[in-house]
């Protein structure tokens, strides 16, 4: 076995592995912003919720 069979195993392993990037693609990208979008409109309607409490209660400090 010569050192460029060993180079040439570590080489086809490298891309074997580097083979999953090609299988998830965008979807890691797509999913975080999703993820991002569900959260900002998450805190946008929780927010809305605190607003609206504290328009209605006139004791508190604005």
């Amino acid at each position: 076995m010569s050192s460029s069979d060993f180079f040439y195993g570590i080489a086809d392993f490298l891309q074997w592995t580097f083979g999953f990037f090609e299988w998830v693609g965008n979807k890691f990208n797509a999913s975080m912003l999703f993820l991002g979008f569900f959260g900002l409109f998450f805190w946008l309607n929780t927010q809305r919720k605190f607003n609206n409490k504290a328009a209605n209660n006139p004791s508190k400090l604005k």
